[in-house]
């Protein structure tokens, strides 16, 4: 199954490929989404687990398939060498900062909202905090499909589908967790269905974009790979881990964090 899903997209546009599998990523975040035609509630440590293993596989795709092809496919050594992964990554976790501060946003546990005041109703600023971490998720994915397109060699099919399979597998609980907010406010569940499915809409954007932008420019390959994992590890700190700190699961997200990063870098590892 894998080795036919490479064989097919490496026979067409790689633009066209990372359309394809952002298609996939959000199509997960969906069936996430989907649990709310079937449970109303779910337990809030079973839901600070995923949101964990979410994490886990942010931090892990930030290394193996973005930071380190970054450092590899950089000319120079020493310091030289990773001046374009460092350069890249401060850049990507900037640019979600100022997201962060301007963008307006609720977080799940509709306690704490940030950016510029806004009348925008509760569930849009909730959906538009998942939207935001799904920006740099897309972006990353795109760049390495815009990688193999430039024929750069540390940028492969495999690495690029592998993770977008586990950017997919990460956003499936993500789904969740927009979804069952909002049918807990009472918001219908087809209304809170079309709200968690569309946080991830964003992704097949940045991911279009992302390959579009590396294809025209490949220099700033090493920098869009670092830029993008420095927008994932921003995310994690400032919002999924913190988010899975307010009740008393801490034990179960860690651990799910840890179960997160091992599949993501076993993915990377086995299949990229």
């Amino acid at each position: 199954m894998f080795k036919t899903v490479l064989e097919y997209l490496e026979n067409i546009d790689p633009i066209l490929a990372a359309f394809y599998a952002t298609m996939f990523t959000w199509f997960l975040t969906a069936l996430g989404a989907a649990f709310v035609f079937f449970f109303k509630n779910m337990n809030r440590a079973v839901l600070d687990g995923m949101l964990g293993f979410t994490g886990g596989v942010m931090i892990a795709a930030s290394y193996w398939s973005l930071l380190s092809p970054a450092i590899e496919m950089s000319d120079g050594e020493g310091f030289v060498k990773v001046m374009p992964a460092s350069i890249g990554f401060l850049m990507g976790a900037l640019f979600l900062f100022a997201l962060d501060k301007t963008l307006p946003h609720l977080h799940i546990n509709f306690k704490e909202s940030e950016g510029i005041k806004s009348p925008w109703q509760r569930t849009t600023l909730l959906v538009l905090a998942i939207t935001l971490h799904n920006i740099p998720e897309g972006l990353a994915v795109g760049v390495l499909f815009g990688g193999v397109a430039a024929g750069i060699p540390e940028a492969s099919i495999a690495g690029a589908v592998t993770l977008a399979i586990g950017i997919g597998i990460q956003n499936f609980p993500e789904g969740i967790a927009v979804s069952m907010p909002l049918r807990r406010m009472g918001m219908s569940r087809r209304k809170s269905f079309m709200y968690g499915q569309a946080s991830a809409l964003v992704e097949p954007m940045a991911g279009v974009l992302g390959a579009v932008a590396v294809t025209f420019f490949t220099p700033i390959l090493p920098y869009a790979l670092a830029f993008a994992a420095g927008a994932m590890i921003f995310v994690v700190v400032e919002e999924v881990i913190p988010e899975t700190q307010q009740d008393k699961n801490t034990d179960i997200a860690t651990l799910g964090l840890i179960a997160g990063f091992i599949v993501m870098m076993s993915l990377d590892v086995a299949l990229g």
